[in-house]
């Protein structure tokens, strides 16, 4: 039978449920020490950057204007050129992957250029799509900016009517890291809120403790409340050592409040901690508990929480799939609240979700963890 709530019975079994944590190394490496190896491959081994591609460059033309496009191209910021030649043997190397893309000065380019004429050929690997286009707009990009600066130089107006001067928000120099860091984060609070919590429960069952504590005046909701509190605080942790390392180690912008990033942080922690409660609590098993957390908690956050890929850019039935993915409003609030500062007006209805996704994950978790064996 339960008897009534007792707030040192509840702040003894939330110690002896923080003490087993302790004790468990692993659960200390995945806290702690995984969330910083995953931040050191976020920012600095994933780099969507696309500087400095490497290219090759065949010139098959000896005139003065194609000589000076090829030396644009050399000292462009966009391009690395490793390769001069044939067209033949620059193909050789962009397959062997040495070079990602040819660019070709035709023969008779000085000659066309002087009438006001001049093109360019571009080959590209069409195995890697967005290196392509990438390749082929800043090609051309050289070629319009060396067209240009030698119209102006024979007195020629060469300027478009209407010139576009482009600046980025928030993140002008548009430095994948910026945004890629405060993603990992939620993927590091998922590891925490529904990976390692999925085992809770199941743990006791599997070890036979649960019975025992069945046999207690403990209460269903207080048992549920003494395996949440533990992991929300090491969650919390966890999240303010990746923010102080995205900060002071990969220089990431923090424009926000810690107000805000902790309200935002604990509203996905409680739909986290009821996510993995739900599992633990009815699958009974750790290793049934952990594939099925991994399935629908890790996976839906590292490939549609908008942390890589872009939500718009997906099928229209992914972006209805997006909705159910509690990360996706982590994701879309940490990013706002690191590049952008505190925005209240986005941050509330997101908040909101994630509260509603916990507050059906907890109700759940109360039925799922009736006081029966069977």
């Amino acid at each position: 039978m339960s008897a009534s709530f007792d707030p040192r019975r509840l702040l003894a079994m939330i110690r002896k449920e923080t003490l087993q944590i302790i004790r468990d190394p692993s659960t200390i490496v995945i806290a702690f020490i995984l969330p910083l190896i995953l931040l050191l491959l976020f920012g600095y081994a994933i780099n969507l950057d696309t500087a400095r591609t490497r290219i090759g460059l065949s010139i098959a033309d000896d005139g003065e204007a194609a000589q000076t496009l090829a030396r644009d191209f050399q000292s462009s910021r966009w391009f690395e050129v490793v390769e001069t030649g044939a067209v033949d043997s620059l193909k050789t190397d962009m397959v062997g992957g040495r070079i990602r893309g040819i660019v070709v000065i035709p023969a008779r380019f000085s000659r066309l250029a002087a009438n006001g004429g001049g093109d360019i050929q571009v080959i590209t690997d069409g195995s890697m799509p967005n290196s392509a286009s990438f390749i082929a707009a800043y090609a051309e990009g050289v070629r319009a900016t060396w067209a240009a600066a030698r119209a102006a130089g024979q007195g020629i107006a060469a300027a478009p009517p209407i010139s576009v001067d482009q600046r980025f928000w928030f993140n002008p120099e548009l430095t994948s890291r910026f945004f890629l860091v405060p993603g990992s984060i939620a993927i590091v609070m998922t590891m925490i809120g529904t990976l390692l919590t999925a085992l809770v429960i199941a743990r006791e069952w599997e070890r036979g403790t649960m019975e025992a504590i069945m046999a207690t005046s403990l209460g269903m909701g207080e048992f549920v409340a003494t395996k949440v509190a533990p992991y929300y605080l090491l969650g919390m942790a966890a999240m303010t050592v990746c923010t102080l390392a995205g900060i002071f180690i990969f220089g990431v912008p923090f424009r926000g409040s810690p107000l805000a990033l902790f309200a935002i942080a604990s509203a996905f922690l409680f739909s986290a901690l009821g996510q993995g409660l739900l599992i633990s609590a009815a699958t009974k098993n750790q290793f049934i508990a952990s594939q099925i957390a991994l399935l629908t908690a890790f996976l839906p956050s590292l490939l549609l929480s908008g942390f890589i890929y872009e939500i718009s850019s997906t099928p229209n039935w992914v972006q209805w799939v997006t909705v159910f993915v509690p990360a996706r409003y982590l994701v879309q609030s940490l990013q706002t609240v690191f590049l952008a500062g505190d925005n209240w007006s986005l941050f509330w209805p997101n908040i909101a979700v994630m509260a509603g996704f916990g507050a059906v994950f907890f109700f759940l978790t109360m039925r799922a963890t009736r006081r029966r064996i069977a």
